[in-house]
This record gives structure tokens, sequence and C-alpha cells, in this order.
């Protein structure tokens, strides 16, 4: 699934040739050669593509994931009453031929923190409340009985602190990466249990004492096998974390995700709730808040048909014919998610019926009608890795073009044509991205200012109907003081997200979802502003007609010009995910003195004081803090138009100057490189077509 053997060998050969290159620049001092130098190390990137995988309890996460790697004692699955309950990430280990877990902890201060709080919850919660309706005393008592045992009951949050409950792990105690090391993977899978599961109950029979998962930030898994090299496969939890470090890792992280997998059996794919709650709950953050370009609907244990006494020759086709079946009803209820929608287009939808079972041992389905190795290609498809090569060459060969076009002999007036020419078709087409940032300026304000009259006449509804759901109000204010506790966020234990901010900044959201993603589009087939970005070009192409004796300076400046719109795109991606979060950031930092003089009641009448304490808030507020939010995120945009166009003048400028102006007599003889890297590059490039 990695990369082919010719292409590792020419990456290598590259490698090694810019590695030489760059020693000889280092002799001499000059601006041309720092800037050379500065240019060879900016061509290794080591580009990520995040798989973010999302199932309930039993849904057959790990076993996917097992199968994909196809190694079945990696990752445990399989108790019905553990759970995977921190982030686990899977990557290619691509320094040595171990199975190794790198493990992230939070830091100590995060840890007194949160004991912390749990004391004062603990103390302030009456004993009849201490049972299995209440989630919040649960989740408390479940993280401390992990770690303490008993113990944690008869001891002050000071008292549990004492080294002596770490010696096992003395990187938390330094605020260091812990590493696992295993020569197999079963090995590897028993060692870091204790890091990644809720299995408590099972702790004197794993002859476990204690389990440090409560402390665990995320734990990377590295297989030494062909593992694609540029993919990271994330099991997640399904809603976040009550930790503020691990919900702002978890936050980061599905942001980040470019393809999405949704995991859940399918005996009950299209009807299960627990699936389609948690695709809503991260649409935005994925979406116009994210990068994710593909969701994919993967419905697990195909290989069952419930009631079925078939073990004939056709078992294999009457599978496949309800897997079909399950697929057209999964997309029939995708179809029905509107909102959701607007955040992705059909064609990033996809399902797979598979099964990991089959895939491991084969008894009745074949290991093409498991989809497994369907999921294989789409994961070697991300990882794209003779793009990754073409482009490390094809900058190497940039910078070599250039150094090798610095030591011929130079026309100065006929240079000094070219770059004028050049610095003025820079201006122009900066002129055309300066109007298309303003032109999506104009349509966000006029959106938002929508968005801010909505929310200013119905937010006192919204919040009314969040305040007094209808029903059975039994227990309701324990989920409020939850909700208040955490900033405007809780889960409850079946794992469906509660989120204040989010419901208040939604008649925002709503009122630019559509434009937002049309001009910040997560397929790259289209970039953002339209394209304008990328239809920037130098015509490099046929200024080498005319100007053919600056040649090679004018394929250093193709490549430059490449790199600098890839750099830019990736910028502005990672700038819109904070734009558009900012809505609903802003709305929760006005919220929080509110939060928490709601969280502080307690006794008689706590239910209606709290009510009364957000509803005035609302009402005070709303005036002001929907107007902020809507400013907060134009102001984003405008210091993003800045940064693009000052960047692609100063880069452009300064790349045309040093490669067209400057004397390049001290730079060293790079000729027998080139013609190598050319070679090179000529076979990639004929291989891509």
């Amino acid at each position: 699934m990695s990369a082919s053997l010719p292409e590792l060998m020419m990456l290598s050969d590259v490698k090694n040739v810019m590695g030489f290159v760059l020693a000889k620049l280092h002799s001499q001092e000059t601006k041309l050669n720092a800037f050379l130098q500065d240019k060879i190390r900016d061509l290794e990137t080591d580009r990520r593509e995040l798989v973010g995988v999302f199932g309930k309890t039993g849904a057959g996460k790990t076993s996917l994931i097992n199968a994909l790697i196809d190694e079945r004692k990696l990752l445990p699955s399989g108790d019905v009453d553990a759970c995977t309950s921190v982030m686990i990430k899977v990557e290619a280990n691509m320094y040595n031929t171990k199975y190794e877990a790198h493990i992230e902890f939070i830091t100590k201060e995060e840890w007194k923190d949160e004991l912390w709080s749990m004391s004062q919850y603990l103390g302030n919660t009456p004993d009849q409340k201490k049972d299995d309706e209440d989630d919040d005393y649960q989740d408390v008592a479940e993280k401390l009985s992990a770690l303490y045992g008993e113990e944690w009951k008869e001891k002050s949050s000071e008292q549990l602190m004492d080294p002596k409950y770490f010696k096992e792990i003395p990187e938390f105690l330094q605020s260091t990466i812990k590493k696992l090391s295993c020569e197999t993977a079963k090995e590897l899978s028993a060692k870091m249990i204790k890091y990644t599961r809720t299995e408590s109950n099972h702790g004197g029979e794993r002859g476990i004492k204690r389990w440090y998962w409560p402390l665990v930030k995320c734990v990377t898994v590295k297989v030494p096998h062909d593992f694609p090299q540029h993919i990271t496969l994330v099991d997640l939890p399904g809603n976040g974390d009550r930790n503020k470090s691990r919900d702002t890792m978890w936050k980061g992280i599905v942001g980040n995700c470019s393809t999405v997998w949704i995991v859940t059996e399918i005996n009950r794919a299209a009807s299960e709730k627990e699936s389609w709650e948690i695709l809503k709950s991260v649409s935005s953050l994925l979406g116009n808040g994210g990068e994710c370009r593909n969701i994919h609907f993967i419905c697990t244990k195909s290989d069952v048909i419930e009631d079925s006494t078939d073990h004939s020759s056709d078992l294999q086709d009457s599978i496949l014919r309800r897997n079909n079946k399950a697929k057209e009803a999964v997309r029939r209820q995708f179809n029905k998610l509107k909102k959701i929608k607007k955040h992705f287009s059909d064609d990033s939808f996809k399902v797979y019926t598979v099964s990991s079972k089959e895939f491991l041992k084969p008894k009745v389905i074949s290991a093409e009608n498991t989809e497994i190795p369907k999921l294989q290609d789409v994961l070697q498809n991300l990882n794209d890795s003779h793009s990754e090569t073409l482009n490390y060459v094809s900058g190497a060969l940039g910078i070599l073009s250039l150094i090798h076009g610095a030591r011929l002999k130079k026309e100065p007036e006929r240079n000094e044509e070219l770059c004028k020419k050049l610095e003025r078709d820079i201006a122009l087409h900066l002129d055309q991205i300066q109007k298309a940032i303003e032109k999506a300026y104009l349509v966000f304000e006029t959106c938002l200012r929508e968005g801010v009259e909505r929310s200013k006449s119905s937010c006192e509804k919204k919040l009314h109907n969040f305040l007094f759901p209808r029903g059975n109000e039994g227990g309701y204010h324990a989920t409020l003081k939850s909700v208040f506790k955490n900033g405007g966020l809780s889960k409850t234990k079946k794992g469906k997200q509660i989120n204040l901010n989010m419901k208040l900044t939604s008649f925002l959201t709503d009122s630019i979802d559509e434009e937002f993603r049309k001009t910040f589009p997560n397929e790259r087939k289209c970039g953002p502003f339209n394209g304008v970005i990328d239809k920037f070009s130098l015509d490099t192409e046929n200024l080498k007609e005319k100007y053919k004796d600056v040649t090679l300076q004018l394929i250093f400046l193709q490549t430059e010009e490449e790199r600098i719109k890839k750099q830019l795109i990736k910028h502005i991606r990672d700038q819109k995910k904070i734009m558009y979060n900012s809505l609903t950031d802003t709305i929760e930092k006005s919220m929080q003195e509110c939060y928490k003089t709601a969280a502080g009641y307690s006794g008689s009448g706590m239910l209606k004081k709290m009510r009364r304490t957000l509803s005035r808030h609302v009402y005070e507020s709303k005036d002001t803090m929907f107007a902020k939010a809507k400013n907060v995120m134009l102001n984003h945009l405008l210091s993003l138009r800045v940064e693009i166009l000052k960047t692609m003048k100063d880069t452009l400028n300064n790349s045309i100057d040093l490669s067209l102006r400057t004397d390049g007599q001290s730079i060293p003889d790079v000729s027998a490189e080139l013609v190598m890297v050319k070679k090179i590059y000529n076979k990639l490039k004929n291989s891509s077509n």
C-alpha cells in the first residue's frame, strides 16, 4: 500500500543530491546562497492525511482498523463492556521494524485541576443523586476508580496527586512521551491496554491494578509493515471530552480530517440513531469548520444475516443482495439530512459494507467482497506518494536550475526588462485576487447581517426550548448543571452531545453556510475564492521562448510559483477553519461568566435560578454579542487578505530579484546534479501521464 520501491529509490537519490548541494553552499555566505539553502530545507514536508474513525462501542471500529493493517491482535477489541477511552492514532513506522506506542499524557496541572473539580462536584452531590441516573457522577467515579481503585473515596484531591500513584509512569510527572516498543502486535496490545481502555471490571483478571487511561491525551501506534506513509488513522471517541486539553485536541483532529468513516453494524445501519447523531454533531466541524472531503459510512459485520440457517453456496449471493439493500437505505437516510448536506456534496458520501472477520479468515465471502480491499485502495489514493515524490523532485529541479543559471553570463538589460514585466504581471494578478476576496467579504457581510437580525429576534425562543424541554423534566436540573459547569458543553452517557453555544450561534452559521462552502470548498478541484489563486500564473512557459538565455531561472520561478500557491492554499484552509469557528467561539466567550454563575447554584430553587440567569443574560447581551461574532469573523477575513497579498508579492519579487538581478559567481557547479535530477523528473512525469 506504500510507494513503489523504484520511486522511493529515486526520491532517496534526489534527497542525497540536495544534501550534497546544501553542504557545498555552506562554504560561501552570500544573500543568494542563504536564499538557496532555505529553499532546499523547505523541500522537506510531512504531508499527513487524517482519516477519522467514529462509531459506538461494539460497532467494530477496532476490528476494522486491525483488518486494514492486516493485524488481528493489534488494537484490543471484543469485550462488550470495554470501550476505547482515548484517541488512538495508527500510522507507519518509518524508522525501525518494531511495533511502537507513543503515549501523550495530559499535564500534572490539568489533572490537578480536574481532581479539584471532581472533588468539588462529589462534595456538592447529595448521596441520593449518586446513582446510575447521574451521568456526571458515573463518569467521575469511573475515572477515579480506574486510577485509584477504592482509595479515592477516602482521599483529598491533594493526596491523590501523591507521586506513589504514578510510579509506573514517570513520563506523566515529567511531561514527556512514554514509548512502548515490542517485536509483535500482540505483545504491544497487551502492554498498551491500560492506557487506552475503560475496562476496570476486568482489571484483576488481567493482573492490572491501575488503569492510566484517565491521564492519557492520545496514543500513537506505529506499525512496521506496508502501511501508507502519509496516512494517519484516528480512532475517535464520538463527541469530545470533558477534559479541556483532550477536547481541544479532539476538535483539532476532527477539523483536520480529510476523510471520516462512520462505523456501524449493518443490521441497524440506516435506522440506528447514534451513528447519525455523531455525524450531525460533527458536521460543521468537518465541513465549513474543517477540511473533510469524504464521508464514508461503513457497515460492519456484513457477513452476518440474522436468523439465517443457510450455509449453502448461495449464502454469499444472499449476503451481497442484503448488503446492496443496506447501502441504498443508508443513502436514502443521508439524503434526508438537509443541514449536513449544506456542508457536503452527494459525491463526497459513499457507503461500504465490510466484514473484517471474513477478510482475516475467509469462510463464506471472497476477500474482494468483504470490501476491505476497497478501503485499502481509498487509503492508497489519499496517500498519493507519487505526487509527494514528484513535488520534491520538481522543487529540487527548480533550485538546481537556478543555481546553474546563476553561474552563466547575464545580459543585465534583457534581465531587467524581464524583471519589470514579471513585476507588472504580479501586480495585475494580485489586483484580481484582492477583488475576489473583497467580493467574498461583501457576500459574507450581507449574509451575516441577516443572521444577526435573526439571532436577535429568535435566540430567546431557542434558549427557552433548551431550558424548558418538552416531556418529563425529571433530572433535567442535573443536565443543565453539567452544561453550565462545562462552559456550555456536555454529553450524555449515551454519547449525545449537548452544545448550547452552537445552538445560540446557529442562526449566524446557517446564514453563511452555503456561501462559505462555495468560497472555501473542501474539494480540491476548485480552490478558494473561486479558484483565483489557482489561476495565478507568471506564464513562464511562454516567456522561455522570448528569453532563452534565462530559461533555467524561469524554470525555478515556475516551481517557486507552484510552491507558493500550494502553501497559500493550505494556509487559507487552516485560516478558514478559525474564521468559521470564530462565530461559535465568540458566543462561547460572551456566555462564560453567565455559565459560571448558573453552575454555582445549588439547593432549593436551583433549576429556577439557573434558567432565570441564562434568560436574563441572553436578553441583555443579544444586541451586542451576535454583532460582535459577525465582526470578529469578518476581521479574520480582512487579515487573511493582507497576508495573502503580502506573501505573494514579497516572496515572488524576492525570488525574481535573486534569480535575475543577483551575481552568482560564488555559486558551486551543479551541472552533473542538474542532469541527473532532470532525468528522474522526466521519468516521474512520464509515469504520471
